[in-house]
């Protein structure tokens, strides 16, 4: 089949798209991808929507998830490519496990009737409903891109959110969130700056760790849980407030090496013989020096093995897509916590889909 994947991170830049040919299970061929970065009110909208949670008045949060689903349209429109189907993961606004309640907006009807083609969507119920975390879901992807590659292997995302991905030589898998990804950096950065990016990592490489300080936040409770383990963006909004004394710099280099000392802090059952390094945190140099200097194997950007490392997760999304159309497992034990390997997700079929 051939499937178009949406995703719109934690990092709360824009919308990915990304096409592949899979079976399900084997990849079979990659097409084009995508950004469309989101426009500063909708980003606002979005920022204001994730800071009320379920506090937001319905009508924010429905203009936010109309004008969020015709930017994902747009993105379908933009690759120009056919597809049997959409995966359309929409934006988390609140992620909580320990309630069972994880919350992405997104008009999947909408979408499938805009652009013509089923749409897969709501991922994580299920897993959720079963006792999983509902995160990561992209575990079993990085399996598939990895099928003939060594192992161990450690794949890495850095989002808006830190998730690991680990691949064993026993066919061991096993992931979780570590902690903050760019989320914590890119908001202290739009607090000192206005601009919510350490762009090529500037800010960080000019200052220098606070290493009493960074000691006590790798004390939260959060790093000593066992994986499978996951997390909301404001998970650590805490943390800003107690760096509030710092410089920009001297700030921003504390967040990098947080981010950094936190996924190398994951115990795994074997060392890793590479870890590879996907999303936007793999161009920021500070992040990838600090993760370099405290991995016990080679550090890379996914790019070395040959994948690509902005369209990582949207290319996710079309993969998980072919497997809930087949009904094929999207989480795992070792992935989520999940009791056994757990389908989910829903299909809604172009021909049901309206415009109201």
């Amino acid at each position: 089949m051939r499937a178009i994947g949406l995703m719109s991170g934690t990092s709360l830049d824009g919308v990915d798209a990304a096409c592949l040919e899979t079976d399900g299970t084997r990849i079979q061929a990659f097409g084009p991808t995508l950004t469309i970065p989101y426009a500063p009110a909708l980003r606002a909208r979005l920022r204001r929507l994730i800071d009320l949670g379920q506090s937001a008045p319905p009508d924010l949060a429905n203009e936010a998830e109309d004008e969020l689903t015709l930017i994902h349209a747009e993105a379908v429109r933009a690759l120009n490519t056919p597809a049997d189907i959409i995966g359309f993961h929409g934006q988390t606004i609140l992620h909580a496990p320990q309630r069972r309640l994880t919350w992405q907006i997104g008009n999947a009807q909408r979408l499938a009737a805009l652009t013509q083609t089923r749409v897969a969507h709501d991922f994580r119920q299920a897993d959720m409903a079963a006792g999983g975390q509902g995160a990561p879901f992209v575990p079993a992807f990085h399996a598939a891109l990895a099928a003939a590659l060594p192992r161990p292997l450690l794949v890495v995302n850095i989002g808006g959110v830190a998730n690991v991905t680990f691949l064993g030589a026993d066919s061991t898998l096993l992931a979780c969130d570590t902690g903050p990804g760019c989320a914590l950096l890119d908001d202290w950065m739009a607090q000192r700056t206005g601009t919510p990016i350490d762009r090529d990592g500037r800010a960080a490489a000019a200052g220098t760790p606070d290493g009493p300080l960074l000691a006590t936040l790798l004390a939260h409770p959060y790093f000593a849980q066992p994986a499978p383990k996951s997390l909301d963006r404001q998970h650590f909004a805490a943390i800003l407030p107690r760096i509030a004394h710092l410089s920009t710099e001297d700030g921003a280099a504390t967040l990098a090496a947080l981010t950094a000392r936190a996924i190398a802090a994951l115990p795994l059952p074997a060392a890793p013989l590479r870890v590879l390094v996907a999303g936007g945190g793999r161009h920021n140099p500070a992040i990838m020096a600090a993760l370099a200097a405290a991995m016990p194997a080679p550090v890379a950007p996914v790019e070395a093995a040959g994948w690509n490392g902005d369209a990582l997760e949207a290319q996710c999304f079309a993969y998980l897509a072919v497997r809930v159309q087949l009904g094929l497992p999207l989480s795992y034990p070792g992935t989520t916590g999940v009791p056994a390997p757990q389908t989910g997700g829903r299909v809604t079929e172009r021909q049901q889909a309206g415009l109201s």
